[in-house]
């Protein structure tokens, strides 16, 4: 059985990537195809792996720049020369899976999303802060990438979606049926603090883009006068820290050691934007600390209201503020929110995955 893995693009590191690490330990011999490859912005292991790019590699800016290249995507990845595979696994939410198939070979496609900026473009834009002279001229090109993408779904055998919500959208834009298979978490590199280590700060770690909508914690922060610990980097942070009062702080780029020591000491971690999955939360839990999350997206997935975290309604800083209050006045129980992150481990990813592959090898091609 020759296999390939294929994926958008390798130019960061964030939730994709890291269901492709976990794909690439469980298949080490499968070349990864992708569009291209920026090593420089990935972990020194990835030179290690048999990476194979599109012609898209040499354009200037676009190892860096990757959006405003949206029109190629399609031609550099409908041109890829796979035969010789029996078994191609796409890791997607963009254009991979438009791969051609080879006569004989089984596609599956692991969905992290239909791609957003096509489905539901209005609000992706919105939250990309783009303007109205750039959305008139983006409307009849996401069209056409619509039909194309709709018509190149029909090479894929199978799916599997990373969360209710994403079966749902696969069901939604393709008129297709989705294996349900939650991405791979760490939880071993997370582990639970005495509770007199625990301190008094909530915390939140990720980029900083506008969708992630940290404002709404920073205002609430700032009102109820709690201390805000934020982690990461991203273009919204100028803006972000406009916002901020004295008990908010930036730590930009943290060590994977100490986010951990930060996140097993937090009082609880704030997760206010809306994501198909989201494994930061998983990872708080696993630390044995809880989750407030805005009730949407995978949140409703991985956060039980009352019992490991505590769900807000509306994309409110009031909204917000109330649940950060409610949970103070809950006693969560450190061994509960490790046992239920455990649910989403890297071990039963592996598990899932494997079988999902392993009900598909040697069943006829999809017509």
């Amino acid at each position: 059985m020759k296999l390939a893995l294929v994926h958008d693009w390798l130019n960061q590191r964030g939730g994709a990537e890291r269901v492709l690490e976990v794909l690439h330990d469980l298949f080490p011999q499968a070349p990864i195809y992708t569009s291209f490859y920026e090593p420089s912005r990935l972990p020194d292991f990835y030179r290690d792996w048999d990476i194979r790019t599109t012609w898209m590699q040499r354009l200037p800016l676009a190892r860096r720049y990757h959006q405003p290249f949206l029109p190629l995507y399609p031609f550099a990845f409908g041109n890829l020369d796979l035969s010789g595979y029996d078994l191609i696994l796409s890791n997607s939410s963009g254009f991979c899976h438009g791969v051609p198939r080879p006569n004989g070979a089984v596609h599956l496609n692991y969905c992290l999303t239909p791609p957003r900026f096509l489905w539901n473009s209005e609000t992706y834009l919105a939250r990309e802060r783009a303007g109205s002279l750039l959305r008139l001229p983006l409307k009849p090109l996401l069209a056409v990438l619509r039909r194309w993408d709709v018509a190149s779904v029909r090479g894929v055998d199978a799916f599997a979606g990373i969360s209710q919500a994403v079966v749902e959208r696969i069901r939604r834009c393709y008129g297709r049926e989705a294996a349900l298979i939650y991405p791979p978490v760490n939880t071993e590199a997370f582990a639970p603090v005495p509770e007199h280590e625990v301190e008094d700060y909530y915390l939140i770690v990720g980029r900083l883009v506008p969708y992630r909508r940290i404002d709404l914690a920073i205002e609430a922060c700032n009102r109820l006068r709690l201390p805000l610990v934020i982690v990461g980097e991203g273009r919204a942070r100028a803006a972000l820290e406009a916002k901020a009062g004295p008990t908010v702080r930036f730590l930009g780029r943290q060590p994977a050691a100490e986010v951990a020591r930060l996140v097993a000491r937090c009082r609880a971690f704030i997760f206010p934007g809306e994501e198909d999955f989201g494994i930061a939360p998983v990872e708080a839990q696993a630390a044995g600390r809880p989750v407030v999350a805005y009730a949407a997206g995978g949140s409703l997935e991985t956060v039980v209201d009352g019992e490991t975290g505590v769900l807000f309604r509306e994309p409110t800083v009031e909204s917000l503020m109330e649940a950060i209050e409610r949970g103070r006045g809950i006693a969560f129980d450190p061994g509960r929110l490790r046992r239920h992150a455990r649910l989403f481990d890297v071990g039963v990813f592996r598990e899932r995955i494997s079988a999902f592959v392993a009900e598909h090898v040697g069943a006829p091609a999809r017509r």
